[in-house]
């Protein structure tokens, strides 16, 4: 059984962050750290090592900030009206106080409140998202809020409804592959109806539903020749059979999941603790999560794909209860951002040679 070994609060009164005992050597040995998104209370972690091998939290403010998506030198990041595109400004080999990366909003977009879940960069360069207010997929435009891909068929047209709750996209050979939807249905706010087991999986080049029965999915991703997806409404984390439809589980995770990114034999799985209303209430995860004699908690969980465990975590207790999503920045030990609530952005000038 593995024992607490962290505890870091950059502010005791807002949030406290502990982690299983060997999660530190690990992010040390797999040459990684991690940059996780809460709309909850708005802020962008960076989860990093210092020198010493503690582990270092850096946060920035955005407002309700929720998907990422790595570039080859940043990432990029949704928040409530804007899209951001982060770039690290530091030479190969340069510190900043002890940091190795310092990642600037370079570029920002101003879309409108479009509920912007999910992100990926495609093998054309190019930004695709979920533009979950609008039920369709998008990219960014240089004139307008957003320039729409695709929408599923059963969407009667784009209007600012969301009607399924589109919220997860997963890429397959640099395209846009797959979605997952809380609901198949085409009315305002309709999807709140099908939670407990109307969610679904689309091939987005055929426009079919290739998966259903499932309850509020999130996050599908394309890993090792599979389509793997966080049931969230009943707290299993698995891939699904593209030839029958079945969702295949691998392990439990205690928590309500939004967030998956992996790291060779590795998934980093986001958990949150449910919000008791008509959105999280009633679902199969509460009784799941009672069977097992555990509360739900929010962080990051770390499993083994090869085996099924989750052999490492690091847990939120305080202000932070829930995360949207999570992502890996390889080779990367200690980051940090700028933001804008101080003058640290103004002094940082570089001319493009």
């Amino acid at each position: 059984m593995q024992t607490l070994e962290t505890m870091v609060s950059s502010d005791p009164s807002t949030f406290e962050i502990t982690t299983s005992r060997h999660m530190t050597d690990w992010m040390a040995e797999q040459k990684l750290s991690m940059a996780l998104t809460t709309y909850q209370i708005g802020k962008l972690f960076l989860i990093g090592l210092k020198d010493s091998g503690e582990l270092s939290i850096f946060e920035r403010t955005f407002s309700n900030c929720m998907g990422l998506c790595p570039t080859p030198n940043g990432f990029y990041m949704s928040s409530l009206y804007q899209v951001w595109r982060f770039e690290n400004v530091l030479p190969q080999g340069q510190q900043h106080d002890g940091h190795d990366r310092l990642y600037v909003p370079q570029v920002g977009n101003t879309t409108g409140s479009l509920d912007i879940h999910d992100m990926a960069v495609d093998s054309y360069g190019s930004l695709v998202f979920v533009n979950t207010q609008f039920n369709c997929l998008c990219t960014l435009s240089e004139t307008h809020s957003f320039k729409p891909l695709w929408r599923p068929p059963f969407i009667s047209k784009l209007t600012a409804e969301d009607r399924c709750h589109l919220n997860g996209l997963a890429l397959k050979e640099g395209r846009a592959a797959f979605v997952t939807a809380i609901g198949q249905c085409d009315i305002a706010d309709g999807w709140r109806g099908h939670r407990a087991a109307g969610g679904l999986v689309m091939d987005v080049n055929r426009s079919e539903v290739v998966a259903g029965g499932l309850s509020m999915p999130h996050s599908p991703r394309w890993h090792q020749g599979k389509l793997w997806l966080c049931n969230s409404g009943t707290g299993e984390f698995g891939h699904i059979e593209l030839k029958t439809g079945r969702f295949v589980p691998l392990t439990f995770c205690s928590g309500y999941m939004r967030g998956l990114y992996f790291h060779d034999d590795y998934a980093l799985i986001g958990v949150s603790k449910p919000r008791y209303n008509k959105t999280f209430s009633g679902l199969a995860l509460d009784d799941n999560l009672g069977m097992r004699g555990v509360d739900a908690q929010c962080g990051v969980l770390v499993v083994d794909l090869r085996i099924g465990d989750v052999i490492h975590w690091l847990h939120f207790d305080g202000m932070v209860n829930e995360l949207y999503d999570v992502i890996t920045l390889p080779g990367v030990r200690n980051p940090m951002a700028l933001g804008f609530k101080t003058d640290e952005i103004s002094r940082v000038i570089r001319m493009e040679e």
